[in-house]
């Protein structure tokens, strides 16, 4: 009963959420998840803003019981007639079971697994810079369990703080 529960909140959760357009990987094997959102995106290409985590939220069903998983990136930059792969190190994001939000490692078979990927775009990415990137997720042996793919386009950062009002009145603790 306890699992019949938690399968139709994932369902409800899938429901609920809005899908960003990813599209089934050309380059690597992987099934598409059951729901992808990229914050702030729904119809690709995502606008990433340098200096900040790109965050993508991933619902996926395991197609087998797990023990680890490992998250890999790869840009394809398109220079004329030809197309290069960039592969993009996650680094500690890159370690799949830290970033599951419903569940841990490991993953058991039939599983609904909520993950949530984040990549930092850093400013040596010059804004304006558009790639398709593929996202792909395998297991301890290397074996596919998802991968999407879609346009990103680099923006400049988002500014950091907002602008404080130069007439604004500042107060201390002391009431000076």
């Amino acid at each position: 009963m306890f699992l019949v529960v938690v399968f139709l909140c994932a369902v409800a959760t899938i429901a609920a959420t809005p899908s960003t357009g990813v599209v089934q990987c050309t380059a690597n094997p992987g099934d598409l998840p059951l729901n992808t959102y990229v914050d702030g995106c729904v119809t690709p290409p995502c606008q990433l803003p340098q200096l900040q985590d790109a965050v993508i939220n991933l619902v996926f069903k395991s197609p087998r019981v797990m023990h680890s998983m490992t998250t890999l990136a790869t840009a394809y930059m398109s220079l004329g007639f030809i197309t290069i792969p960039v592969p993009y190190d996650l680094g500690k994001n890159a370690v799949t079971c830290n970033f599951l939000t419903n569940t841990y490692c490991p993953v058991l078979k039939d599983e609904v697994v909520t993950y949530t990927l984040r990549m930092y775009i850093e400013s040596f990415f010059p804004v304006g810079t558009s790639v398709t990137i593929e996202f792909r997720v395998v297991d301890e042996d290397q074996r596919p369990i998802l991968c999407i793919r879609m346009p990103i386009t680099i923006v400049s950062p988002l500014s950091e703080s907002p602008n404080i009002n130069a007439n604004s009145t500042a107060f201390s603790i002391d009431g000076h």
